[in-house]
């Protein structure tokens, strides 16, 4: 389980397919902090290590994986959010945070606030999911509050620390980011079908 508060960023340093995965190789300050076997959210995307050499590490994305999220599209020298599991004895951050991405989402406007920025995205609006105004969202792996909710379409603000110390500052409009809509939320989504 993860909480959204991103530890620091990884670098793209190679991309190899296999069949139907990919394995991806990232440079970080956390690598020597890292073991194999291990799972640690890329963008939100838990992905297990499996292998380390000197201050790079690998993870393997599979075709699911790929489907759903935006890891397939990235390439050399890109940057990701990245975040070990909560260990169990640690302080809760952010909120609950499966690392199982749901959808992307479409960036569709960026408003520069004079002290925050704020970002609004699209997704498919055949998925059952929701937002609500003031509820939790994953963005790229980071915890958000929602500050407009319509169907399909929702707005976060970013604060400058936010925007400086994770890959918010990467994005802009036209970019795709990986969604993972609030584990209660779908829960209550599952139980009363939206109409």
């Amino acid at each position: 389980m993860f909480t959204g508060i991103i530890e620091t960023l990884a670098k793209v340093e190679d991309i190899q397919k296999e069949g139907t995965n990919v394995h991806l190789t990232f440079s970080s300050s956390l690598t020597h902090e890292l073991k194999v076997d291990q799972s640690v959210a890329h963008n939100g995307v838990c992905l297990t290590v499996v292998l380390i050499d000197k201050s790079n590490y690998t993870v393997t994305a599979i075709q699911e994986t790929l489907l759903r999220t935006n890891i397939g599209s990235l390439q050399k020298g890109n940057v990701v959010n990245l975040e070990r599991c909560m260990p169990a004895n640690g302080r809760f951050d952010g909120h609950i945070v499966q690392g199982h991405v749901d959808t992307i989402a479409i960036c569709k406007n960026i408003t520069d606030l004079n002290g925050s920025f704020e970002f609004t995205f699209e997704y498919d609006q055949n998925e059952k999911n929701i937002t609500v105004s003031k509820g939790s969202i994953t963005i790229n792996g980071v915890s958000l509050t929602v500050v407009q909710s319509e169907q399909n379409r929702f707005s976060v603000h970013i604060i400058p620390y936010t925007f400086q110390n994770t890959n918010f500052k990467e994005i802009t409009v036209g970019s795709s980011v990986n969604i993972e809509f609030d584990i209660i939320g779908k829960y209550i989504s599952k139980l009363m079908p939206i109409s």
